[in-house]
């Protein structure tokens, strides 16, 4: 997998950036970097304008990626999937939205809702020469566990359960599954804490009648236990200043992330075969996969002797549907 920011959202990106010290956004980088390792969430620094495009430097362009990752697979599993609304909740600087617009051309109202008035102050300047439907985004202020959530076609909760704490997950879960009315995506970090939530979601969901179509193949128990744990990866370019704040030197990024899809009845969509759980291991005799599949997990060995099996085994990576 890969991705990178669509033009309109890095140019609107570099012109926040413009005048801005490359010196002191890499502190900021360094400060909410720190925040996260620690268990914080971003309330504890993210302050300000300066804050927020720290964050849109170093941290957006994975978040996009990540969320484009699994937006194209919701493609692929529901093709005929065309929402009108979406609720992008815990919407950051407004990244994930642009995915989803990106995705699914029919999207006509966005609503924002976040807690954090730099990031939506944010995500509003970004989107100030964006489509129509993110220019014109309605923004709400407010707390994802208080009062009612706006329902909405598609709803997106994009890095935002690690910000709530532990005890009232599975409330904000069954929140964003009650205010969603076709496809709920949830997308975490690929860490094991990332996958724990995601995990937790998917019993919520499950017992509240959603169906799963990605990544999972079936809705039985995850096959998978400590320490190995469901995650996947997509690759992004990185700029110049992403680099600078980041105190990187390689001109990509590998993002890791655990998601999890659940459809309404109405959403017509098809769950896959399988899913290949990491990276393919070729050699001379054929190729080796790891695959999550109805019946569990399993190894399988395509050897290259069977010609159509291997072209088709060479196309897949890892994350991605087995056919």
């Amino acid at each position: 997998m890969a991705a990178e920011l669509p033009p309109g959202l890095r140019a609107a990106i570099d012109q926040e950036l413009s005048g801005a010290s490359r010196k002191d956004l890499a502190q900021r980088t360094a400060a909410t970097t720190e925040a996260y390792r620690a268990g914080r969430g971003s309330s504890a620094v993210i302050k300000g304008r300066d804050d927020a495009l720290a964050y849109a430097l170093a941290r957006l362009p994975a978040t996009y990626a990540a969320d484009a990752a699994v937006f194209e697979e919701a493609q692929d599993r529901a093709p005929d999937f065309a929402p009108k609304t979406l609720l992008d909740a815990g919407c950051g600087p407004g990244g994930g939205s642009w995915a989803a617009l990106e995705a699914w051309p029919s999207v006509e109202q966005v609503t924002w809702f976040d807690a954090s008035d730099p990031f939506l102050d944010m995500a509003q300047r970004l989107a100030a020469d964006a489509p129509g439907p993110l220019r014109a985004a309605q923004r709400q202020r407010g707390d994802l566990l208080a009062g009612s959530l706006p329902k909405a076609d598609l709803v997106l909760a994009s890095y935002a359960l690690a910000e709530i704490p532990l005890a009232a997950q599975t409330a904000l879960v069954q929140r964003l599954w009650e205010a969603c009315d076709g496809l709920l995506a949830l997308v975490e970090p690929g860490t094991p804490a990332g996958y724990d939530r995601i995990l937790m979601a998917r019993g919520t969901l499950t017992g509240a009648g959603a169906r799963l179509i990605a990544p999972c193949p079936h809705a039985n128990a995850c096959p998978l236990y400590p320490p190995d744990w469901c995650h996947f990866n997509v690759r992004l370019p990185r700029s110049r200043d992403h680099k600078l704040a980041k105190g990187a030197e390689a001109p990509f990024e590998d993002e890791k992330f655990a998601y999890l899809l659940a459809a309404r009845p109405t959403v017509v969509a098809e769950t896959a075969a399988g899913r290949v759980l990491s990276r393919p291991i070729s050699g001379k005799a054929g190729i080796e996969l790891k695959l999550c599949g109805t019946t569990g997990l399993e190894r399988r060995f395509v050897p290259k002797r069977d010609k159509a099996a291997h072209a088709q085994a060479r196309r897949l990576g890892w994350g991605e549907a087995w056919p």
